[in-house]
């Protein structure tokens, strides 16, 4: 929908969501760009799409709708062939008892669009309008089954002989049996909400596996006649060399599924029965989110803000691989973002694109280490630098230096916990006053499966099940139950699980939570739908400072932080459990020692 500089002005001015100051700059900045007012507004987030058609809604007296793409018919949709739906992002999603044609588009001004579909289906039509992205999301439902789809190309392929199949270009043609494999497999996991995909060559067949939610399921065998020529597909998408099989590759490429753009991160690893790759999934039209969104709540949201203010020092992200570290670092950079600040990174690899930040990437082989690449950084006069992960002693002394001359960094280690960090970086040779100087914050996570909230299960714990929670949040001997049910109102009034009762009292756990056997199709019957982060900050506090410089334990230095009212990680999982976020079996699964 393009709606005119002069309408976008009106309903900015008349729904009072812009400043006098902001629209002037908004005009400012479409004069000299030359770019439509309508991008702009989104682009600087003053309102969102939606926001937008809504306004634009009113304004032309035409219904707004927001449509779930599973409540929509496929057969009610078909009432208009595909290639004119998608020629004029236009949706019928309801035909009424009086034969009203319910018509859903982007753009209701296109009447050239309006008059052929009325040649199409009649002139019957109730028009609504609906943001560009939602009509795209209903038009995948044309697709139907991709999971069946898939499974009909593979059969195909499966009556083949079972030979070795010497690989042609016919065979890895962008028409061919293959590529329409590799393009389904890639469809059915981005709807999978996958992570990551696997294909994996065993002796006598291939091995499709999805990472979804941090765990593995295998979706599909394919033949193994067809293992060459699907490698080599993959391959040429992520223009990597097709006749080198002896040692790894890394690439990248994009597709676009449901009108959301998506970047594939290819790895290539030969292995005895053949070559493996794995394709890292990621989403680039995902917004970052808020740190409130990613699970942070109470102490270690406070102890996040605080750090984040800092103009210099040191910001530690830790936690093993998966653990959600990138997307921490990447919304906090996106909070810090501003014209009036450079913000340089250095990653292996670059994962997220973030507009308006310096982000490279490293290159072992000509030389761009972490560390070469952040002395680099410390000629380009930034404000903020990131450095993806601190691994060796000249990466972890480079990074205090920067934050002792002024520099906000952030970075990755792997530790177990927040308090360990500390200790590694004395193991990397970094003096102990260095690190009590410049190490602001230092947060610890790892990422818990969510409950799915259609299909969850309360229930009310036995005493030996209330008992063993209690035992989770190893209370001290001065503390009580109040203080479980303290923080369970902390996190409650934090918007942590605000759909749910409390599940406490001053003495008593009164409810827990579970997922559903055998779920739903809301979650693909795992009970479990999306992640979440549980978290602990540990704050660089005088105290802390002493320990360290004292070359403390990780044990002492922790108990430390407990005492100035850190939440630990499995304390924050625990509490996340009570609030029917997840389950007690999965903070166990991933905090257990």
């Amino acid at each position: 929908m393009r709606i005119s500089d002069n309408t976008v002005l009106k309903l900015l001015s008349q729904s009072g969501l812009a400043t006098d100051e902001q629209i002037a700059s908004l005009k400012e900045e479409g004069e000299h760009s030359n770019r439509q007012l309508q991008e702009l507004v989104i682009a600087n987030k003053i309102i969102d799409e939606p926001t937008l058609t809504k306004l634009f809604a009113d304004y032309a007296d035409i219904p707004y709708i927001e449509l779930d793409p599973k409540e929509v018919p496929t057969e009610i949709m078909q009432r208009i062939p595909e290639r004119i739906a998608r020629q004029y992002n236009a949706v019928i999603f309801n035909v009424d008892a009086n034969d009203t044609v319910h018509l859903a588009m982007d753009d209701p001004d296109d009447v050239q669009a309006l008059d052929f579909i009325k040649k199409e289906i009649g002139e019957n039509i109730k028009l609504y309008i609906a943001p560009h992205d939602n009509i795209l999301a209903v038009l995948e439902n044309y697709r139907g089954d991709v999971n069946q789809e898939l499974k009909e190309v593979i059969d195909i392929q499966r009556e083949d002989d079972g030979s070795a199949q010497q690989v042609s270009d016919a065979d890895i043609a962008e028409d061919s049996p293959v590529a329409q494999t590799v393009n389904l497999l890639l469809e059915y996991a981005i709807r999978s909400n996958a992570s990551d995909i696997h294909i994996e060559p065993r002796e006598d067949f291939v091995q499709i596996r999805y990472r979804i939610d941090g765990v593995l399921h295998e979706v599909n065998r394919v033949p193994r006649s067809v293992l060459g020529a699907l490698v080599s597909r993959i391959k040429i998408m992520s223009n990597l060399k097709i006749d080198e099989r002896r040692v790894p590759q890394d690439g990248r490429f994009k597709i676009r599924v449901a009108g959301r753009q998506y970047a594939l991160r290819v790895s290539t690893l030969p292995i005895a029965d053949g070559e493996k790759v794995v394709m890292r999934v990621l989403d680039e039209s995902n917004q970052a989110v808020t740190l409130q969104d990613l699970g942070y709540w109470g102490h270690s949201l406070h102890v996040m803000q605080q750090a984040m203010l800092e103009p210099d020092g040191m910001i530690l992200i830790t936690g093993p691989t998966g653990s959600g570290k990138s997307t921490s670092l990447f919304s906090v950079l996106t909070l810090l973002n501003k014209p009036e600040v450079n913000i340089s990174t250095v990653e292996d690899p670059v994962e997220y694109k973030i507009p308006g930040v310096n982000q490279t990437q490293t290159n072992s082989k000509a030389g761009m280490t972490f560390a070469n690449g952040l002395r680099a950084l410390l000629r380009q006069d930034p404000n903020i630098i990131m450095v993806g992960e601190i691994r060796d002693s000249e990466t972890a002394d480079l990074a205090v230096q920067a934050a002792l001359t002024g520099h906000l960094v952030l970075s990755t280690l792997h530790t177990n916990n927040a308090a360990t960090c500390l200790p590694r970086l004395l193991d990397m040779n970094v003096e102990p006053f260095l690190i009590a100087s410049t190490v602001k914050a230092v947060v610890g996570q790892r990422l818990v499966r969510r409950l799915c909230k259609v299909c969850r299960e309360s229930f009310a714990p036995t005493e030996a099940e209330a008992a063993e929670v209690a035992s989770l949040f190893n209370l001290k001997p001065d503390q009580s139950f109040t203080y479980i049910h303290s923080l369970n109102e902390s996190a409650l009034s934090d918007g942590i699980g605000n759909d749910v009762p409390l599940g406490t009292t001053d003495q008593a756990v009164t409810t827990l939570w579970r997922a559903h056997e055998g779920g739903c199709d809301e979650c693909s019957h795992t009970g479990y739908k999306g992640r979440i982060g549980i978290y602990e900050a540990l704050a660089n506090s005088i105290a802390v400072q002493k320990l360290i410089m004292a070359s403390a334990t990780s044990n002492q230095i922790q108990d430390q932080a407990i005492a100035e009212k850190m939440t630990t990680m499995q304390t924050d999982g625990t509490i996340k459990a009570l609030r029917g976020v997840t389950t007690i079996a999965e903070v166990l699964r991933v905090t257990k020692e």
